[in-house]
């Protein structure tokens, strides 16, 4: 899948992709660092290949402190049976795996943020060059790509899966019914705020179907939304027609993000009091955060009020928080 006018990638699989049968494996990146001059960044990976059906590319761990995904996906890549896969399984359960191993949204190497590093370099930063493979050698083998996020350490989200408004209405439409074959109880059509530089966005211009989530926060995972990942993968590997057996079905309420009106952000820096639960309905001019201030006391805290009626979808995690922090965001319920 190499381009003329690009470098090879520097990253070697040590599993062959087109074989048959179950191989588990590393995504060798060559770098050099101070307590190992030829060492080497190893991303693991598993291919499960039975005959020559579609093809999946599962993720986690597009950011280093959302865990759901790394903890399905590597309970995925130990325990589906191959004699149910018709098709092939591609699962990488940490993609920026230096931020991973740190805990941290960034790589500790060169602070990238996997999910702003699309398409990638084959010559550039560590993370440029992971993101670089997944564009230029996995991607184009893929025919459904699931990608799981959560809300790391600064965010916490009611649990969800989602696809992408999307000019190509018929890939649209593949998309929301692959996030209703995942079941998770809660759906949504997403609008993103800054969609430059994304891996969901590199997936889509490839005529891709995807699948993304945000299944809890706050830097942990919890057992309700560890269960949502595991069933919601083996979902849209049965919608796909890749493994065999029924689907799962859940019921699930449709959300939407029509704007950006969806968005609220801090213009204040402070200690934040959400005034709303995650799940909550709240109506357009509602007080949903107030930020106090913590310099001295007797002064009012600032309010943050919503722009649209709908439901709290997400909020931000820790108490305090500066100018330009993400605190709520609200989708309108369907």
């Amino acid at each position: 899948m190499q381009s003329k006018t690009l470098r090879p990638s520097p990253i070697t699989p040590t599993v062959d992709l087109d074989k048959q049968g179950v191989q588990h494996g590393f995504l060798r990146l060559p770098y050099s660092r101070d307590d190992s001059a030829w060492g080497s960044v190893m991303i693991p990976i598993a291919v499960i290949r039975n005959g020559n059906g579609p093809t999946a590319l599962l993720t986690g761990g597009n950011h280093g402190d959302e865990y759901e995904g790394p903890i399905a996906l590597f309970d995925l890549a130990r325990t589906l049976d191959v004699g149910r896969v018709g098709g092939t399984v591609i699962i990488v359960p940490a993609m920026n795996y230096p931020a991973f191993r740190a805990g941290t949204r960034t790589s500790p190497i060169d602070r990238g943020n996997m999910n702003r590093s699309y398409p990638g370099k084959p010559d550039g930063t560590v993370t440029q060059k992971i993101a670089d493979y997944f564009t230029r050698e996995l991607l184009p083998r893929a025919d459904v790509v699931l990608d799981f996020h959560s809300g790391g350490r600064t965010l916490d989200f009611v649990p969800f899966a989602a696809a992408h408004i999307l000019p190509d209405k018929v890939q649209e439409a593949k998309g929301f019914d692959a996030v209703k074959a995942f079941s998770a109880p809660w759906s949504m059509r997403m609008l993103e705020i800054d969609a430059v530089g994304m891996y969901d966005t590199t997936v889509e211009e490839m005529g891709k179907v995807f699948v993304t989530t945000e299944l809890g926060g706050g830097g942990t995972a919890r057992a309700e939304t560890v269960a949502i990942a595991k069933r919601g993968a083996m979902n849209v590997l049965r919608h796909a027609g890749i493994v065999s057996g029924k689907i799962d079905h859940r019921d699930t309420r449709w959300l939407d993000m029509p704007s950006r009106d969806c968005f609220s952000f801090a213009e204040d820096e402070g200690l934040i009091e959400t005034m709303v639960d995650l799940g909550d309905s709240v109506k357009e001019g509602q007080v949903i955060a107030r930020i106090h201030p913590i310099g001295r006391t007797g002064i009012a805290p600032a309010e943050i009020r919503t722009k649209l009626t709908g439901l709290l979808a997400a909020r931000h995690f820790p108490g305090l928080v500066k100018p330009g922090d993400c605190v709520a965001v609200v989708g309108t319920v369907d």
